[in-house]
């Protein structure tokens, strides 16, 4: 399992995590990542591209889990 540290922030947007985590290559192979129902928030499908992920969030997809922290 890999984190992702908030470094202070609120939140990261969905989209913007699977960019920065290099799951998706681009904005647009993230959105219909999201859009085809292939990510999983704390066990739940995810169909929000801007969801707001908070400390303690788990997000599945692939092979892929995330903790934000």
């Amino acid at each position: 399992m890999e984190t992702y540290d908030l470094k202070g922030e609120e939140y990261i947007e969905l989209i913007k995590l699977l960019k920065t985590m290099r799951i998706s290559e681009s904005g647009g192979q993230a959105k219909m990542m999201v859009e085809d129902g292939i990510v999983f928030r704390n066990g739940e499908q995810e169909f929000r591209k801007r969801a707001k992920l908070r400390t303690g969030d788990l997000i599945e997809v692939f092979d892929y889990k995330i903790r934000i922290e």
